[in-house]
Order: C-alpha cells, then sequence, then structure tokens
C-alpha cells in the first residue's frame, strides 16, 4: 500500500477571524480621545489652531476616500442584480406598527455600493455642519478634536471602501445588502437576508 501523499492527507480548515465591533471601538476610542483633550489648553489658541487643522485634514481625507471608492465603483460597473428586503428598525416599527415589517428593492450591486457611499458622504456633511455649529457659535473645542479620528475611521469601516478600495472579497461580513453589526455582539444576518434573493 502506497502511502498518502502529504497534499493528499491535508485538510484545509477555514477559522472564523473575530472581528472587533466597530459600535465597542468607537466607544474605546471616544474615551481615549476625551483622556487626551483634558490634558490639552482648550483655551490657548495654538492648541485651537492645530485642532482645527488636525480636524479638516482629517475630514479631507475622508472624503477623498469616499470619492475614490465612487470613482472604483463605477469603473467596475457591476450591473450584477441585488434584490432584497430591507427591515424596519425598532423606532419605524414602534411608531408605526401597522406598516410593512420590510420594503423590498431591486438595484444592481453598482448602484448599491454607490448608494451606500453617497449616503456616508451625506452623513459628513451633517456632521460638519453639527461641529461647526458646536464650535463656532458655541464655543466648543473638544468636539473637534473628538471628530478628528471618527470619520476616517468609519470610511476605512465601510464595505464598499474595503471592498472597492482594498479588494476584499464581498462574502461574509461584506456580503450585499450590508448589515451593521450589533453593538453586542453577533455577526450580521447577511445569510437570512441572502436567501430571499432571487437566484
Amino acid at each position: 500500500i502506497k502511502p498518502l501523499n502529504k497534499k493528499q492527507t491535508q485538510t484545509h480548515t477555514h477559522t472564523h477571524t473575530p472581528r472587533m465591533n466597530p459600535a465597542v471601538t468607537n466607544i474605546g476610542l471616544m474615551l481615549l480621545m476625551n483622556q487626551f483633550a483634558k490634558r490639552l489648553d482648550m483655551e490657548n489658541k495654538d492648541t485651537i489652531f492645530y485642532i482645527r487643522v488636525a480636524f479638516v485634514a482629517m475630514n479631507l481625507i475622508t472624503y477623498l476616500v469616499y470619492q475614490y471608492t465612487r470613482m472604483q465603483i463605477i469603473k467596475r460597473n457591476d450591473l450584477t442584480t441585488l434584490k432584497y428586503k430591507e427591515q424596519k428598525s425598532a423606532f419605524q416599527s414602534m411608531s408605526d406598527p401597522n406598516a410593512a415589517t420590510d420594503d423590498m428593492h431591486i438595484t444592481t450591486h453598482r448602484d448599491y455600493d454607490l448608494g451606500q457611499v453617497d449616503t456616508a458622504i451625506k452623513g459628513m456633511y451633517s456632521s460638519l455642519a453639527m461641529m461647526g455649529f458646536m464650535h463656532l457659535y458655541m464655543g466648543y473645542t473638544q468636539p473637534l478634536l473628538m471628530q478628528s479620528v471618527s470619520p476616517v475611521k468609519g470610511a476605512f469601516e465601510s464595505p464598499a471602501v474595503k471592498i472597492h478600495l482594498f479588494g476584499k472579497e464581498a462574502a461574509g461580513a461584506l456580503k450585499r445588502p450590508f448589515t451593521a453589526p450589533s453593538m453586542f455582539g453577533g455577526a450580521p444576518k447577511n445569510e437570512e437576508v441572502e436567501a430571499k434573493k432571487e437566484k
């Protein structure tokens, strides 16, 4: 009897690599930035200037990341049909109990990813407006420091950015439609939604 080849006896096991939950890491980041802010003199003009520079620079990087991702999505032009049901949020269910539990959406991978990026950019604009009001009108500087890192972190954690900028495979946690992970752990229920898609 011939001995089995090492390649034949070798089994390939795919282990799931645990990922840090973005919601948890955001809380940790905020606590860390809060401790760092306490060490700074927020009344010092030089300190305020450098915080403003950091805030503008980080948001500019975030904007460029999203715009480059948009370019990559358009360039790839993936017209694969995506049919999915968007689940109602808990707030929507409470405000309108008689409403349908979900809405059917039919789109393409290209349009879906573009929509995700555009939503992120709009959220970025809203954050800039809020920070501008708090800093310029109300005189708060600490929120600028807190929001100097969060936008970039959020951009690089975006599924669309991971797929189109870093070349990650659109599977597992990155499977469309994208689902935000629960703060209390657990993987997004992409498989449940995927089963509802038309083959």
